[in-house]
């Protein structure tokens, strides 16, 4: 009893395999652009434009969307490995009852007592219990890595509402630049009309020829396919929202892209500070935290696994006698069990181990430069569309004046129709500019957020 108490003493004291130290990615101080402030992004940062059709899809897309519900159930599942692993510290006690009856031969050798009946029967009630000692950390470590599996499951449940804001934001910005593109078409409609009615009329009167009326025919069917296809587009970005938000029979009534606020651009931040930022990261981090505790746990197969064994019950002929004294019994056990020869299989799984380590930290350094990389793109071009918008709205507003003189040059006849057709399509192409630029610069906030890990907080 001395040395089972001395076994049990020193159980778990010694851990095997390495611990766990966050490695270092080498970031640049700083990002190539933007200021190297904390980071400060609104938790609910898709209400900052201001839009409650957009705040409602997002809403729908965090409650019904199905990559958020099959994320809440791998949550759950990383839980219960959770639970079971830390059960292992635990001895399972097994409880039953069981009854025989049997008869023994004459024929054997020595023969039985003439006085010892043939058919016996007995009743036995036994509880038992085995339990490995954790002398060597082995539990410990796959504890841990069950629960470094348990937060990357919180982690890519929280990636994918993330992910999924911005998804929501970005089509629903799509959707309204269609909406604007749409009604940028029916103005060019109503014009090429009345410029085939002018050139119809002016042909009528002897003014032109039959050529312009030709090329402001061919002019309005254009148009008239620019708005068909900007009519289809809108309707399959808008079945993307529906699935999105989990909602197939959504209909969004058009609006204006213009009236959605730009948000002020969030201060980039220290590329440090992505790595508590980003749940992306977290995530990987956790694989990396899974990975290191794995190689404890095969190398803990290297060494012998300590066993306890323990049973008490009561065993008796008949059922009534099963509780009286003397029908009690019990038993107490200890193995060592050492592996001798395997052919080198165990220790093939620790070098295994030992690589799925590396293959996770090369997965999370991968995550630390992608993140960089996500947030400096982001940056550049938040700065460049901004930039963009004043040139294109200066080029809008040339394009609408040149075609409005080329309108009266023609109608005067100081000009041929070309000039008109030329100015059309400059003036159509500046409006549909325009209107994608504002997109563009909408989109490429959603980006920031996103990459800089706003609407997540770490828990």
């Amino acid at each position: 009893m001395k040395h089972l108490a001395w076994i049990l003493l020193v159980a778990g004291c010694t851990t095997l395999g390495p611990d766990y130290e966050r490695p270092q990615p080498g970031l640049p101080t700083s990002y190539p652009t933007g200021s190297a402030t904390e980071i400060s992004v609104a938790l609910e940062w898709w209400k900052l434009y201001n839009d409650a059709t957009l705040n409602d899809l997002v809403e729908s897309a965090r409650k019904n969307n199905t990559d958020v519900r099959l994320a809440a159930a791998r949550v759950r599942e990383a839980e219960a490995a959770l639970r079971e692993a830390g059960a292992a510290f635990f001895p399972e006690i097994t409880g039953g009852y069981g009854y025989t009856r049997n008869r023994v031969s004459t024929q054997t050798q020595p023969p039985p007592q003439a006085t010892a009946p043939l058919e016996r029967r007995q009743h036995q009630l036994l509880a038992s219990t085995s339990f490995e000692v954790d002398f060597w950390g082995r539990f410990a470590r796959a504890s841990e890595a069950a629960q470094a599996g348990f937060l990357g499951a919180r982690f890519n449940q929280d990636l994918v509402a993330l992910t999924l804001a911005g998804g929501t934001a970005q089509a629903y910005f799509a959707l309204r630049a269609l909406d604007g593109q749409i009604q940028v078409l029916e103005k060019t409609l109503l014009l090429r009309r009345d410029s085939l009615e002018i050139a119809k009329a002016r042909l009528d009167a002897g003014l032109a020829s039959e050529l312009d009326v030709h090329q402001a025919q061919g002019a309005l069917s254009d148009a008239l396919v620019q708005r068909r296809e900007a009519g289809r587009q809108r309707s399959l970005v808008e079945r993307q929202l529906a699935q999105l938000a989990g909602r197939l029979d959504l209909k969004v009534v058009p609006g204006d892209l213009f009236a959605l606020p730009v948000p002020p651009t969030p201060p980039a931040g220290l590329p440090s500070a992505l790595l508590d930022r980003r749940p992306d990261i977290r995530a990987a981090e956790q694989s990396l935290v899974a990975a290191n505790a794995q190689i404890g746990v095969v190398r803990a197969t290297l060494f012998p696994a300590i066993s306890l064994t323990a049973s008490l019950g009561a065993q008796s002929a008949e059922l009534s006698n099963l509780f009286a004294g003397g029908a009690g019994i019990w038993s107490l056990g200890f193995a060592l069990a050492q592996p001798i020869f395997d052919g080198g299989r165990r220790e093939a799984r620790v070098d295994q181990a030992d690589a799925r380590r590396e293959q996770a930290l090369a997965g999370y350094q991968r995550a630390v430069e992608t993140a960089f990389r996500e947030v400096s793109d982001a940056l550049v071009s938040v700065e460049d569309a901004s930039a963009s918008e004043s040139e294109l709205q200066a080029r809008l507003a040339a394009a609408r004046n040149a075609l409005e003189l080329s309108t009266l040059r023609y109608e005067s006849g100081y000009s041929p129709y070309l000039e008109v057709l030329d100015a059309q399509r400059t003036a159509n192409e500046a409006e549909l500019a325009f209107v994608r630029n504002r997109q563009a610069r909408l989109a490429f906030t959603v980006d920031l957020m996103k990459a800089l890990g706003g609407g997540w907080q770490p828990r």
